[in-house]
């Protein structure tokens, strides 16, 4: 196995070519300050005045002028076209956890292949900020000090069951599925729990949230998926 590109015990925030609401970079790096650019994203860090530590991908969209500004020593083409950036990105950091910006809003064919990564790559924790929500793949179990009345919707993207507390329609007696059984626009009565028995389900709360996830994710109750999970 070949180590890691980008290797920390901290959070780290990974910034890619999509949308970038005004503050989303400044609000990911006050709890992850290392920044790992995804191709392109490299273009939208540097005019925000941040310099990332890294920029991973195949090259295509990030511009020669900011490969000119960007140290040599952190540019890592990977030229394969198997993959997107996000995935070339995350595949090879080795952090507790990613907050990423720059990858909701936009095209939905991005969106989606996002969220597929985000599955695929189970054992690398990832939380997306968006303009209206904060995006993950549910790990095993999870705990979320939400308010009443939050939204909270849930989309699988395999086969998947698993149990709650908190949620106004609970899921024990679910089977979620792609193609069947789905839980958008559930709301939370209190704190929620989730546990899962596989991985495949997505979890979307409002982005006022954001702290709350962060601290759930951060938490010593917190275990990820096992490596072959995804």
């Amino acid at each position: 196995m070949k180590p890691p590109i980008v290797e920390h015990s901290e959070p780290i925030t990974l910034i890619g070519g999509g949308d970038v609401g005004e503050n989303d970079l400044n609000l990911a790096s006050s709890v992850a300050p290392t920044l790992v650019a995804a191709d392109g994203g490299a273009d939208l860090a540097v005019a925000q005045g941040h310099m990332p530590q890294a920029v991973i991908g195949d090259f295509d969209s990030v511009s020669d002028d900011v490969q000119r500004l960007v140290p040599p020593e952190r540019l890592f083409p990977v030229r394969e076209q198997e993959t997107t950036d996000f995935d070339k990105a995350l595949r090879h950091i080795h952090a507790p956890l990613v907050v990423g910006v720059g990858f909701l809003g936009g095209r939905v064919d991005h969106q989606l292949a996002v969220l597929n990564t985000l599955v695929r790559r189970a054992a690398t924790p990832c939380v997306l900020l968006g303009a209206h929500e904060v995006l993950f793949h549910a790990p095993p179990r999870i705990e979320l000090a939400l308010d009443p009345g939050s939204v909270v919707s849930l989309f699988p993207l395999a086969r998947v069951n698993g149990r709650s507390s908190g949620l106004e329609w609970p899921i024990d007696q679910l089977t979620f599925d792609p193609s069947g059984q789905i839980g958008t626009s559930n709301r939370s009565t209190g704190p929620v729990t989730l546990e899962m028995d596989q991985p495949g389900l997505l979890v979307m709360v409002p982005r006022g949230a954001f702290d709350l996830v962060m601290q759930a994710f951060r938490s010593t109750r917190h275990v990820p998926w096992p490596a072959h999970a995804g």
